[in-house]
């Protein structure tokens, strides 16, 4: 017989090794799938894609994600869309909080996104956007940037609240300067809440005069530098800009800038840095005092010295210039030249046993070359003179 029958054949045709294959219903293929995708995968993933022709249907946003080499559709259902802190635009390079929908009636697959962030590449580039748009405008330039207070009686502390940053900075103000008061002002840092930290500088900028506020510290603690896309903002920067106070910008980390960052008087690295660069240091406050009242007490006691050296040559230039002093000085002069004349008198050789020698004319000789023979001479003692002659000369020494 060459004819063949129909019951059976296809199983008998698919078998292999004797084992024969699954038999499905399409709906029973469909839901096999999603079991299978549902054991798969977490109920939750995080995706890095790049967001292409995003659109509105019926409340909902859909979109393509793609990579270099695969695409996958996926939606944020209009319940969620209100609840995105950030809404991405074609080309955006985005992290996606986001889990698997399968539909089983028509073996539909995509990925629903129940949150949507900015990727690294994302906010560089929006942070290179705004900082061209701001360069021109002069919100960078340094000579803009005004002076921080030495001691601040008062500043505002823009952060969220409760946070460990503000609890940082807090014990660091207390430890540092106790007498400047904080006003910690409450605001949301992350997602697009660029208008929430505007109406907060504006109303700070408002108080400041009444308030006593000197200085605003802008800060978030820690976080990547997607965390940060808020401070990039064009709004957050002009809001900044506009304030008649120094700021102090604390934002994520050391490497991490921010167009606030450029806009700030002062760029801190991190929260707690910020308020270092604020407020001065209490310690070395009171080390610098004590060194420069050691050197107060120093100075003054040497001018105090000079002083008193001085009154007493004073004293003892008035006590010199008195008239009984004065007199008494003048007497004690005429006393030595008194005395330095009687030492130097004749009267005292004489009363010594020298005599003087006199001619008849009475001129004093002092050499014998004065005398000639038989010239009359007057010899003079102490007690009284004699006249003699000369009856010769004899010379005692040779002449030269």
């Amino acid at each position: 017989m060459t004819g063949l029958t129909t019951s059976g054949a296809p199983e008998r045709a698919a078998e292999t090794g004797g084992q024969p294959l699954p038999r499905y219903s399409v709906s029973d293929l469909n839901r096999s799938i999603g079991t299978l995708l549902d054991r798969g995968f977490a109920p939750r993933f995080l995706l890095e894609a790049t967001v292409s022709r995003p659109q509105l249907k019926k409340g909902h946003l859909w979109m393509t994600l793609l990579d270099e080499t695969a695409s996958i559709t996926a939606v944020v259902w209009a319940s969620q869309l209100p609840r995105l802190s950030f809404t991405p635009a074609d080309g955006d390079g985005v992290i996606v909080v986001g889990k698997l929908n399968f539909w089983g009636a028509r073996a539909s697959l995509c990925v629903q996104a129940l949150d949507i962030r900015p990727s690294l590449s994302s906010v560089l580039r929006q942070f290179e956007r705004v900082r061209k748009r701001l360069e021109g405008s002069g919100l960078f330039d340094p000579a803009r940037k005004q002076p921080l207070p030495e001691c601040p009686a008062v500043i505002a502390l823009l952060t969220s609240s409760p946070s460990s940053a503000l609890a940082d900075m807090l014990r660091t103000a207390a430890e540092r300067w106790p007498a400047t008061r904080i006003l910690v002002v409450p605001i949301p840092v992350q997602g697009a809440v660029q208008a929430s930290i505007c109406t907060a500088l504006e109303l700070v900028g408002q108080a400041s005069g009444r308030l006593g506020i000197e200085a605003v510290v802008l800060a978030r603690g820690g976080g990547s530098r997607e965390d940060l896309a808020v401070f990039d903002t064009e709004e957050v920067a002009l809001g900044l800009a506009a304030l008649n106070l120094p700021v102090v910008t604390g934002l994520g980390h050391e490497d991490d800038t921010t167009i606030a960052d450029l806009v700030a008087d002062y760029r801190a690295a991190t929260p707690t840095a910020a308020i270092v660069a604020l407020l001065p240091d209490q310690r070395t406050l009171r080390q610098e005092l004590r060194q420069r009242q050691q050197q107060l007490r120093q100075t003054l006691r040497w001018r105090v010295d000079r002083e008193r050296q001085r009154l007493l040559a004073q004293r003892q230039r008035l006590q010199q210039l008195q008239p009984q002093a004065l007199l008494q000085r003048h007497q004690a002069h005429l006393q030595q030249r008194r005395q330095l004349m009687e030492a130097l008198s004749p009267s005292q050789l004489l009363k010594r046993g020298f005599c003087l020698v006199r001619s008849e004319a009475g001129q004093l000789l002092r050499s014998i070359e004065q005398v000639e023979e038989g010239e009359g001479l007057r010899i003079q003692w102490l007690d009284g003179t004699a006249d003699a002659r000369v009856t010769g000369r004899r010379h005692e020494h040779p002449q030269p």
